[in-house]
């Protein structure tokens, strides 16, 4: 899908025309239930399931959950989330870091090849 940031702000922008291309972004997320009376594992393992579920890449670690796709696919995945564990939740923080690059697909995996390519030639 193509989308000018004029026609996302619903008005002309001062700068010239993003496209958002398919897989051009990587967030990295992670969301920590307040209160609820579920343990926060179960409660985040809801939320990492519906990550797996959604068919865009993604991987997992100790801090946060990555994900690659097109914009809006991943925030309303990021959404998804947060409303999933909210429905055990009285309150949920989220922390997200986005990564846009129009054009770019496999970053998730290319990005951490590089680096290991790197560490070899050290």
């Amino acid at each position: 899908m193509r989308r000018t940031f004029e026609s996302c702000r619903g008005r002309r922008a001062a700068q010239p025309s993003v496209i958002w291309n398919t897989r051009a972004v990587i967030a990295a997320f992670s969301i920590t239930p307040i209160g609820g009376s579920d343990s926060v594992g179960a409660q985040v393992a809801r939320a990492v399931k519906l990550v797996r579920a959604s068919g865009l890449p993604n991987e997992t670690n100790a801090m946060f959950t990555n994900v690659e796709g097109d914009w809006d696919d991943v925030m309303n995945l990021v959404k998804g989330c947060v409303e999933t564990v909210a429905e055990t939740a009285p309150r949920v923080s989220a922390v997200i870091k986005i990564d846009y690059r129009p054009g770019v697909t496999g970053a998730l995996t290319t990005k951490v090849e590089s680096l290991e390519h790197a560490l070899e030639e050290l």
